[in-house]
């Protein structure tokens, strides 16, 4: 929104309105004051249809300031830990530095932050605010309960199919979007995108990924979704506060984390063997199993919440996988291996088009995601077969669902 400078003057002149506000900053001391009013501005921004702030521009003469150039760093620091310490949950939002002549020919310097409409609802310094006009208000208990509701339903029901405002189409790699391609798919690009909800258009009629588009089709997703990323971490004891032996952060579209925390998985399990006469081998998990229970996790986690990332820890003895999310109220711990249910229709859908691309796992499969639902019993006999003992599914405080492996081996 306003993306060349010309636009940014062109509505300076016009003034603010629901997208726009101009703020002028006074430097006491060298640090910028406001920092509980500005939380509230930006949250209250989030919290309706997004728009875009200019620091450095006089809200009511709409003179062009600008900061300081000695001052831009603290500015960009100040903005920093307002969307991070001061609004939960944290702000994402762009902010850039950027030079602007005003109509004496100087060369001024201001600050523009482009702020998308939120998928959440964002508490700032003085509680829960939005946008009417150019001015902000604080929501009425009524309000604020039916945009909770509004949020929580687009994030639980068709999350994975929301537009990232902050992404635009270049954000998705054309090698990784080309192997959904069949020979029924439209020959114009953002036709077969939108058709496939690998993107979609926003209400300004700009196109912009999805959910989907940003985990299957981009190189870094974690860059766009935080923590959208599977946190490994292998133990020596039966603990978490043991040596850690390995540990790595996987990252990349869903299907290279799952091919990547197999490979870890792989690299830090023993595999012990007897010889007689030939040699047979015992490892302590059966990577079918691993391999099932990491693709549902990515496959069925909960995305809209802010701040959790999968976690997949190995110890001495056992196997952890911690997905976040709980399940759906028609689902129990019991039915899980009984019946289906996929939080993420179109995610699922996507991975079922997804070509197995590693040999990590013996597996007869042509896809990623089998959708006939027999993930968890293969995880169950598997496992079984190798421990002896049957995986234990646990749900922890109703937000995240925790699957033990236990380990087998000789």
């Amino acid at each position: 929104m306003f993306e060349t400078v010309e636009k940014i003057l062109n509505q300076i002149k016009l003034g603010e309105d629901s997208l726009f506000e101009l703020k002028n900053l006074e430097f006491a001391g060298g640090l910028v004051p406001y920092r509980n009013s500005m939380s509230d501005e930006l949250a209250a921004m989030a919290n309706t249809k997004g728009g875009v702030f200019i620091i450095g521009v006089d809200d009511k003469t709409r003179e062009i300031i600008g900061i300081p150039i000695d001052k831009l760093d603290l500015t960009e620091k100040w903005l920093r830990d307002i969307v991070t310490d001061l609004i939960n949950p944290p702000l994402e939002c762009i902010v850039r530095k950027i030079s602007i002549t005003d109509e004496n020919d100087k060369d001024k310097n201001i600050i523009k932050i482009d702020i998308p409409q939120s998928i959440f609802v964002h508490k700032s310094s003085n509680g829960y605010f939005t946008r009417i006009g150019s001015s902000k208000r604080e929501m009425k208990p009524e309000v604020l309960a039916r945009l909770f509701q509004q949020r929580s339903q687009n994030r639980l029901i068709r999350f994975d199919e929301q537009i990232v405002m902050s992404t635009q189409l270049f954000d998705l790699d054309k090698k990784l979007w080309e192997r959904f391609r069949t020979t029924l798919s439209p020959e114009d690009n953002n036709e077969f995108l939108t058709k496939l909800k690998l993107a979609d258009y926003s209400e300004n009629g700009e196109i912009h990924p999805t959910i989907s588009g940003i985990l299957l089709c981009s190189d870094s997703p974690e860059n766009f979704i935080p923590n959208a990323f599977i946190q490994a971490v292998c133990y020596l004891g039966d603990n978490n506060n043991s040596e850690q032996l390995d540990m790595q952060d996987i990252t990349g579209p869903l299907d290279i984390q799952i091919k990547d925390a197999c490979k870890f998985v792989k690299r830090n399990m023993r595999v012990s063997g007897i010889k007689d006469p030939a040699r047979t081998e015992f490892p302590q998990y059966s990577l079918s199993a691993v391999f099932e229970a990491l693709v549902n996790a990515v496959a069925h986690r909960d995305y809209s919440i802010y701040g959790s990332k999968i976690r997949l820890h190995i110890f001495s003895d056992r196997l952890e996988i911690y997905s976040p999310g709980a399940i759906p109220n028609t689902m129990t711990l019991e039915s899980l291996p009984l019946r289906q249910y996929s939080r993420n229709e179109l995610i699922s859908s996507l991975l079922a088009r997804t070509p197995m691309n590693f040999d990590t796992v013996d597996t007869y499969r042509k896809f990623i995601m089998d959708k006939r639902g027999d993930g968890v019993p293969i995880i169950y006999s598997e496992s079984i077969s190798v421990s002896g003992k049957k995986p234990v599914y646990e749900l922890l405080d109703d937000t995240e669902l925790k699957l033990t492996i236990f380990a087998g081996g000789k």
